[in-house]
């Protein structure tokens, strides 16, 4: 498999070229020139199939013989350690937990998956590279935990000064060796301009060799492809209803992952784009325009992105807007109804949401109410991360009722490590030209 430039057809990379990279010469953002088809077999035997297996044929054709197929099927196994629970609140509608991972977030499985991969082709070489990796929240510390004390690889997080939440910032800044926060004094679109600025600067490129850990890396962006399939396997003998995803949309990843594994032949009837008052794309669905405005700080935080790097990826799934129209619709939704749907979800069911799922289930019940009276719908939800991460956000009473898992302890209890940086490039530059951080 040979990935291309969505800039430049031209620029053309293999797996480990693209990974990396990150981007192509041309700055653009790698694409598989061709889209692998699943086999009728594999989609009739999903529900009995191990989700190693499943993860193993969906990824494997991306990679080919860039890494042998048993190491691929190591990385797999040490990416899904977790369950993948599936909870029903109604009867057309259930949530996917995928925040069983170490961070409690669904980008555990990316970064893991990529972390592994790059550790690989870095120990083949005997080198060392810098990952950069710009977060509204859940992907940092992800990324952090993914890539931890992996050899040859330096990873530099920057993420938008007070606006993660507590938990979130302990999980990005508290582990040291070869993780570098940085606290950027702006936000989420400001860290990414820097994480991209650093990309195009040749002269930093000759000094270090840098890649990205955001889901701009086909390594951290195609393994959500996992998701739908995992989800779709729990149907069993319910493959004649019409199956829709409603997935909450910051950088456009995750629902981007979803549309590739629909052409992949995946059968997906729709997908709903749930996003908060960040809403570019729901805007330019409905407009002519793409017109990104400043990002406005959210309840769902890890989705307060005004110019989401992967629609370039969507919109070269489809050859015109009718035919993304017809694929994807996108909906906005405010904090006041992202709190009152946690709330409601609660007292019927006693599920406890995470503003993002929340989010997700918003974008499903409008469509089923104002677009689909058919029954033989069902709707998934993703919760794409544990409502603990959100506590500090979320106001009493309902914050009483947010169980608080295991895992999320630790974090609470070490020590923030971290650096202050404005969102001047040239302060950014000379901290990475520092040796030091090598």
């Amino acid at each position: 498999m040979r990935f291309y430039s969505l800039k430049n057809y031209k620029h053309k990379a293999s797996f480990e070229e693209a990974i990396t990279h990150g981007l192509a010469p041309d700055k653009g953002l790698y694409f598989p020139e061709r889209i692998p088809v699943l086999s009728k077999k594999f989609l009739h035997n999903l529900s009995k199939n191990n989700i190693y297996d499943i993860a193993f044929q969906l990824i494997h054709p991306f990679i080919g013989d860039s890494i042998s197929e048993n190491i691929v099927y190591s990385i797999i196994t040490e990416t899904l350690k977790f369950t993948f629970p599936v909870k029903s609140i109604d009867k057309n509608i259930s949530v996917l937990e995928l925040y069983q991972g170490p961070t409690m977030a669904f980008k555990d499985i990316g970064a893991k998956f990529m972390a592994g991969c790059l550790g690989y082709f870095m120990g083949k070489k005997d080198s060392y590279i810098t990952v950069l990796v710009a977060t509204s929240g859940d992907t940092g510390g992800a990324v952090a935990h993914g890539f931890f004390k992996v050899d040859g690889i330096k990873v530099v997080i920057l993420y938008p000064s007070k606006r993660v939440s507590e938990l979130q910032e302990k999980q990005l800044t508290t582990l040291g060796d070869n993780i570098i926060s940085l606290e950027i004094d702006g936000d989420f679109d400001d860290c990414q301009k820097l994480v991209k600025k650093a990309f195009l600067d040749s002269f930093l490129q000759r000094n270090r060799k840098l890649t990205s850990a955001n889901s701009i890396n086909i390594a951290r962006w195609l393994p959500q492809i996992f998701y739908y399939c995992i989800a779709y396997r729990f149907l069993e003998k319910k493959d004649h209803k019409k199956v829709i995803f409603s997935v909450p949309s910051g950088n456009f990843g995750n629902i981007c992952a979803g549309l590739m594994a629909e052409r992949m032949g995946l059968p997906i009837s729709l997908f709903i784009a749930s996003t908060n008052e960040n809403d570019t794309i729901p805007r330019f669905i409905d407009s002519p325009i793409y017109e990104p405005k400043k990002a406005k700080y959210t309840l769902s935080n890890a989705m307060d992105v005004a110019d989401p790097s992967n629609f370039i990826r969507i919109l070269a799934l489809h050859s015109n807007k009718e035919l993304l129209r017809n694929n994807m619709i996108a909906y906005r939704f405010t904090d006041k109804q992202t709190i009152i749907t946690m709330q409601n979800i609660w007292e019927k069911r006693k599920y406890m949401l995470d503003p993002h799922g929340a989010i997700s289930l918003l974008g499903i019940m409008k469509y089923l109410k104002e677009k689909e009276k058919n029954l033989d719908t069902i709707g998934f939800v993703f919760e794409t991360a544990h409502p603990i991460k959100f506590s500090d956000k979320i106001k009493e009473p309902l914050r009483r009722n947010i169980s608080s898992p295991n895992n999320c302890n630790i974090s609470f209890n070490k020590d923030k490590n971290f650096y202050r940086l404005s969102t001047k490039y040239e302060e950014f530059r000379e901290f990475l030209l520092d040796t030091n951080i090598r």
